[in-house]
């Protein structure tokens, strides 16, 4: 039998940056069902694997999942070989193209293997949805459908919306929240996890368990969080993302160049903290006790020291420092200097304020710099990329302008957002 902390103290940390729990008096319940009889809960997650690199965004679910298995409760890491044949339509606004079965298998070795940076190998179980999907057959779908009808399908959000567009909704995509459903049936889970755009399906898993005399799941959804732009969810293909495997000085730098209030965020999200822990710091960091500087620092170091170790961590801290803090602008980059020679002119759309005289300071557009230099592609780009934090003259800043105060010595200015990098040379 398992010795479990009491329930107060296993709900700090569970409740820790969950958008939504159904419901948390069930969920107390159980818990305290879980210690009276030492009988760990069993708490399952399910990741199609429909690609195969990780970033920072995927592992929050997963982060929440090493929550339960560090109280001690039986956590399943479900992988949806079956269901990514169908394609979730979660988010989309129309039909997602299927993954071959070569596809499915390459992309869930490489989920499997990247699960176990957060979660603990030997105490995970690891299951594949195929195991039982696979042998529902024809007969048990017909089954397992005719316990849902065509409108409380349409009553979800993306059906809903390509219903009154007029765009196709093709019947194996109403077939996928059963199948999850089904899952939780097939596991006799007691707690499901999932994201906030999962909600449907997983009340849908609620549903199902009723019909088969089991006691509904718990639902635990943890929200979308932001990339580094601090606007949008982080995806690899809005440029946004941090990826698992990202060399630590990377990986260090991205985190860095957050704005403040998303590094509370990442805080909540990205760690295993607990919440009274995080409040303590951000209010140290209010009172002038901390610096947000030193707070971002160490939440950088402690989720590169997550994903590669202690000593990348420290490395790659000693490395930034030097770059921004201490100002060594000659490893900054390799790239060419671009000489801004305009900037300084008196262009009207970069300075607020210029004169002729060098020694008279004059105000530079960060949106048109970032562009200028390469660094964003768009002036809309940018301007998300200022509210994120751009790293100018080694320290973050979220103008939408900066100063030059001297320009008789024609100052390089190093220009930083992720790992891109620049020199601007004010003239």
């Amino acid at each position: 039998m398992a010795n479990f902390l009491p329930v107060d103290e296993q709900l700090d940390l569970l409740q820790k940056g969950a958008a939504e729990i159904i419901r948390v008096s069930d969920l107390r319940e159980r818990l305290e069902k879980s210690r009276q009889t030492g009988v760990p809960l069993r708490v399952k997650a399910g990741f199609d694997p429909t690609a195969p690199d990780l970033h920072l965004g995927h592992t929050v679910l997963m982060r929440k999942l090493k929550h339960f298995q560090d109280l001690g409760h039986q956590v399943i890491f479900l992988v949806g070989d079956f269901t990514s044949l169908i394609g979730d339509p979660t988010g989309r606004s129309v039909t997602r193209k299927p993954l071959t079965r070569e596809q499915i298998d390459e992309n869930a070795r490489t989920y499997t293997n990247q699960v176990f940076r957060i979660l603990d190998r030997d105490k995970t179980e690891v299951r594949f949805n195929s195991e039982w999907l696979d042998k529902l057959g024809f007969e048990g779908i017909i089954r397992l459908a005719a316990k849902f009808t065509v409108s409380q399908m349409l009553e979800r959000d993306e059906f809903h919306k390509r219903f009154q567009e007029e765009k196709p909704i093709s019947l194996h995509e109403m077939l996928y929240p059963l199948a999850q459903g089904y899952d939780s049936v097939a596991l006799k889970a007691d707690v499901e996890l999932g994201g906030t755009d999962q909600k449907f399906n997983l009340l849908i898993g609620r549903e199902l368990q009723r019909h088969y005399d089991q006691p509904s799941q718990i639902v635990l959804m943890t929200p979308i969080i932001e990339g580094t732009d601090g606007v949008q969810k982080m995806s690899k293909s809005l440029n946004n993302a941090i990826g698992i495997h990202e060399p630590p000085q990377e990986m260090y730098g991205k985190l860095m160049s957050i704005n403040d209030e998303l590094m509370w965020r990442y805080w909540t999200l990205l760690t295993d903290l607990r919440q009274s822990e995080i409040d303590k710091m951000q209010a140290d960091v209010a009172s002038g006790a901390l610096h947000p500087m030193e707070a971002k620092k160490m939440l950088a170091r402690t989720i590169v020291a997550g994903f590669h170790s202690e000593a990348a961590a420290k490395e790659a801290d000693e490395n930034w420092a030097r770059l921004f803090q201490q100002k060594d602008v000659a490893s900054v980059a390799e790239e060419k200097p671009v000489a801004l020679e305009k900037i300084a002119l008196g262009d009207p759309v970069y300075i607020k304020r210029a004169s002729s005289d060098p020694n008279l300071p004059v105000r530079i557009s960060v949106a048109r710099l970032l562009v200028e230099l390469g660094i964003n592609s768009s002036r809309s780009e940018a301007e998300r990329q200022i509210k994120a934090g751009v790293h100018i003259n080694g320290r973050i800043s979220t103008e939408r302008d900066f100063e030059v105060l001297n320009r008789r010595t024609h100052p390089r200015i190093p220009i930083r957002v992720g790992k891109k990098t620049a020199i601007a040379i004010v003239r």
